[in-house]
């Protein structure tokens, strides 16, 4: 059983622990100066890059290697793109490498897979000198003094700072923008004797004396910024440079190589083998190595890399610090010792637990919080075998806090184990969330721990499958049927698995066949198109499409297959898919006429394309255009013999054709071209031909055109009616004794017209074929009742006088009287 307070040092007021994470961690022969070494967030991952590629004067082949914190070699990625300026890394452990030239990658899952951008503004021109980073952004410096930010790496805009004075920079760092009132990055520049603030809009002089500074460094919550002066003298002040908060001298005759802060509370200095602590007022704590050691500045403290060790560095929390101090009378600490006493069966135990009693519940929310901070197994027990004594002494008390601390835990106890190198503290967990933390293990093809992990915390493992199944698919050398039995096997019954991703993955390493395999096994059709167009499946893509009864993706794969495919192979490809080539019709019919003709033509569907060229002839105003359009129309049918009403529409275009020549020759002669007839239909130039007084011509187009009689009749009947010509009608009334449309059409039109005494005294004597109350009825819709009463008087029908009488009103009453009275028997 180790001291819990083995490893502190005080220094000033406050206490600082280094917990021994890791041993062993490097090969001995490692040269740990000539690499430089950059940490990721939150214990994250390592790189390493030898000082050559930063001089680009060396031909030997370069590489960067991921190691875990425990010296485990994740990735070795070989380099060969130029001289490297920038290693740093973002939040969720994405790996970032700046060339000389502006080049930017973006290493987002340990094992290769990259994304590029340029940083333009200039930098391969004037080329980049340094770059300091953030949790998801970075600064880069040219040579000429610019400043080119990149705030994001998903969209990476790189944007040209403030221009600062053109002179060396002896040292700089930057200030996140989230810690900035401007919500924009501030770089802090070493320059001549002062420090210039250089934000978006402008580069800031602050006037402060005794420099040049050698190293600046900011405190991660960039309220505080260190200072070493060429002298060695440590100042340390607030971010607004209003404020200078202590001053420490080094008395080093070397600039140190590293300075960093552990905390907020703390600075190191950095040697070769040598790291000084800097605590409040001044206060100094110092640690010797036998070799090369490097700091990775962390949120809550600093790791120390050497090739024989990896340490953590950080002030000992405050509830750590009630527990495990010397002589500390907290609650927290009365109530460890209790379970202490009790485990030896000492009545003291009961003495320790009355003497806290008030403060039981604090004391063991303390316990719990302390077990949370520490790394060794066996005090995490003892701190929670404390906190559940308490716990089960009080009558009420909520165990959320200490259930889920026991799960973090679990989880913290496990990534820290040396073969997985994640040493998170409580803090950085929290911060990191267990989801990121998944992400970190699957990028470390740590399948099984984060299988478990998500399964211990109740998350989804599809991710998980995903990512290894992509990875089998990439990295296996067997045949693709094994590997997708191998992996359809596994993940069948797994709920949530996207076998389009693993069939992209596959499509990706260049294997079509096994990335149409696996899509077979998707099933959800708009996740499988988009990949089966991308790999040129274009018939299967249409086929899944339809299959899938979703009318947006057909089109959605039509239009595609339209855009990259020849005519006659998109044409093709429609042959026996009667929805999309419906579609296709519907579409185009409002779009596109020119591709629906030629769907058309190459289905051989003349009558639907000969009724297309006559909706466009239709639509032209030119009438030579027009008769064109009619011609090739009817050329379309003229050969035809699939479609029996061909030939009727064929002798219809003619006709069509016929009309056309007709209205032009009417506008010519009788409205000196002006189109007066153009785009009427044939009824329509009837109708105008009789209303101009041009019957004859009427009379003869209607022959040559074969208008049926009555269509002809009706025609002239409404034209006269329009043109109120009621000598006409008349005379057509007198000349004729029968019609062909009957005589009541004649009354219904006149009559609606308002001439009731031609309608009445005309038309009503001709109608022989009606019924006696039908005429009386047209009487009387001519306001005529006596001639009304007459004409049923002459049938004799009494019944239908009375029904008369009551409809009539003044001398029309006396008159139906009369009537009736001479029907009816006298008495």
């Amino acid at each position: 059983m180790s001291n819990p307070t083995a490893g502190w040092e005080r220094v000033g007021n406050r206490f600082y622990r280094k917990i021994k994470l890791y041993d062993a961690v490097f090969d001995q022969d490692l040269e740990l100066e000539n690499y430089v070494i950059s940490g990721a967030p939150c214990s994250g991952a390592i790189d390493e890059a030898k000082l050559h590629t930063y001089r680009g004067s060396q031909t030997a082949k370069s590489s960067i290697d991921i190691y875990s914190c425990a010296g485990k070699l994740i990735r070795r990625i070989n380099w060969d793109k130029g001289s490297i300026r920038g290693l740093g890394w973002s939040e969720d452990e994405r790996l970032l490498v700046v060339t000389e030239d502006g080049t930017v990658r973006c290493y987002y899952d340990l094992q290769g897979d990259f994304t590029q951008f340029s940083l333009g503004n200039g930098a391969e021109e004037h080329g980049v000198n340094a770059c300091r980073f953030w949790s998801n952004g970075f600064v880069a410096i040219l040579s000429n003094n610019h400043l080119i930010a990149v705030s994001h790496y998903k969209e990476p805009r790189p944007k040209l700072l403030a221009i600062p004075p053109d002179d060396s920079v002896h040292s700089w760092t930057v200030i996140p923008p989230a810690h900035t009132l401007s919500r924009s990055v501030e770089v802090l520049l070493a320059i001549g004797q002062t420090i210039y603030v250089v934000d978006s809009t402008e580069a800031e002089d602050r006037v402060l004396p005794n420099g040049p500074f050698k190293h600046v460094s900011v405190s991660p919550n960039s309220l505080y910024v260190t200072l070493y002066t060429e002298d060695g003298h440590v100042w340390v002040i607030t971010s607004d440079f209003q404020n200078k908060i202590g001053e420490y001298d080094s008395k080093a005759k070397t600039l140190p190589k590293d300075v960093q802060w552990c905390g907020n509370d703390s600075v190191l200095l950095a040697w070769e083998d040598e790291v000084h602590m800097i605590g409040p007022n001044g206060a100094v704590l110092k640690y010797y190595y036998d070799g090369w050691v490097h700091l990775l500045a962390d949120v809550d403290g600093v790791r120390l890399m050497t090739n024989d060790v990896c340490e953590f560095l950080q002030k000992v929390p405050d509830t750590t610090e009630d527990v495990f101090k010397l002589g500390s009378t907290s609650p927290a600490s009365v109530l460890l010792d209790a379970v202490d006493q009790l485990e030896k069966k000492s009545p003291k135990a009961d003495e320790n637990i009355q003497l806290i009693r008030p403060s039981l519940p604090d004391a063991v929310a303390a316990c719990v919080q302390a077990a949370g901070q520490e790394y060794s197994t066996h005090w995490q027990k003892q701190l929670l075998k404390a906190a559940s004594f308490g716990k089960s002494v009080l009558d009420l008390y909520s165990s959320d806090d200490f259930v889920d601390m026991c799960e973090k835990l679990r989880v913290l106890n496990a990534v820290r184990d040396y073969r997985i190198g994640l040493p998170l503290s409580l803090e950085q967990y929290e911060r990191l969330t267990s989801e990121k933390l998944i992400q970190r293990l699957i990028n470390r093809r740590e399948y099984l721990l984060a299988i478990r992990v998500s399964d211990y915390l109740r998350l989804p493992t599809n991710k998980i499958y995903v990512h290894w199944a992509s990875q089998k698919v990439r990295n296996s050398t067997a045949p693709g049927d094994t590997i997708c039995n191998t992996v359809v096997t596994k993940l069948t019954a797994k709920h949530g698995i996207s076998f389009e991703l693993i069939a992209r993955a596959a499509y990706d390493e260049g294997r079509s066949h096994l990335a149409t395999q696996l899509l077979n096994h998707e099933s959800r059709a708009g996740k499988q198109v988009p990949l089966l167009l991308s790999m040129s499946e274009d018939e299967l893509a249409l086929d899944k499409a339809i299959a899938s009864g979703d009318t947006d993706l057909v089109y959605f794969v039509l239009l595609h297959l339209k855009k990259t495919l020849p005519l006659a192979s998109f044409f093709r490809l429609l042959t026996h898919r009667p929805l999309a080539t419906a579609l296709v019709e519907s579409s185009a019919r409002d779009q596109d006429q020119s591709l629906l003709k030629d769907l058309y033509y190459q289905d051989d569907r003349r009558l639907d394309g000969a009724n297309l060229l006559f909706s466009e002839a239709l639509a032209q105003t030119a009438p030579q255009t027009k008769v064109d359009k009619l011609k090739l129309a009817s050329k379309y049918l003229q050969d035809s013999t699939k479609d029996p009403t061909a030939s009727l529409y064929h002798k219809s275009y003619q006709e069509a054709q016929a009309l056309v020549r007709l209205q032009t020759s009417l506008d010519s002669d009788l409205h000196a071209g002006e189109k007066v007839y153009t785009g009427l239909s044939l009824n329509a130039t009837l109708h105008r031909l009789i209303l101009t007084t041009h019957g004859k011509r009427a009379n003869k187009v209607a022959s040559d055109f074969r208008v049926p009689e009555k269509t002809f009749a009706w025609i002239r009947l409404r034209a006269l009616v329009a043109k109120r010509d009621w000598t006409e009608l008349e005379e057509i009334a007198s000349k004729n004794k029968r019609s062909s449309i009957g005589w009541e059409p004649y009354f219904n039109e006149i009559l609606g017209a308002g001439n009731t005494k031609l309608a009445g005294g005309v038309f009503v004597a001709k109608c022989t074929g009606l019924t006696v109350r039908e005429r009386s009825e047209m009487w009387v819709k001519c306001g005529m009742i006596a001639r009304a009463g007459e004409e049923l008087a002459k049938a004799k029908d009494v019944e239908g006088l009375e029904d008369l009488k009551g409809r009539a009103s003044g001398g029309g009453v006396a008159e139906i009287d009369r009537l009736i009275g001479h029907l009816r028997p006298k008495r």
